[in-house]
């Protein structure tokens, strides 16, 4: 049983930094497009950042320059440090990755940026 295990997360003043973590766990084969997402109250899950399967990082515009994806292979994790944070960024963050052919997600971590 694959499982996706998310780490981090919190409270933060505008500005703050904080830096969320998934940890991929079980039979795995073949792991390609991880990433975060992310859904604020009343609205929909949208990508915040993700590794294509050629492996560059990708980007929503509204966190360009302020967030960083990276992984670590050996671990099979995939973070998400978060820079500047502004209240526009609170919201439930997801973890997303295609897993032996499977897509699964995290059980999702509460990011508030108060201002």
């Amino acid at each position: 049983q694959v499982q996706l295990v998310e780490s981090g997360g919190g409270w933060v003043q505008t500005g703050g930094s904080l830096r969320l973590s998934c940890a991929a766990s079980g039979s795995i084969f073949r792991i390609s497009a991880q990433g975060w997402y992310r859904q604020a109250p009343g609205k929909q899950r949208e990508l915040v950042a993700s590794f294509t399967n050629g492996g560059r990082p990708n980007y929503a515009d509204s966190v360009k320059d302020r967030f960083t994806i990276s992984r670590e292979n050996t671990k099979n994790t995939v973070n998400l440090q978060m820079n500047s944070l502004k209240p526009e960024d609170t919201g439930v963050y997801y973890c997303h990755a295609n897993i032996n052919w499977q897509e699964y997600w995290g059980q999702g971590t509460q990011v508030t940026v108060s201002s």
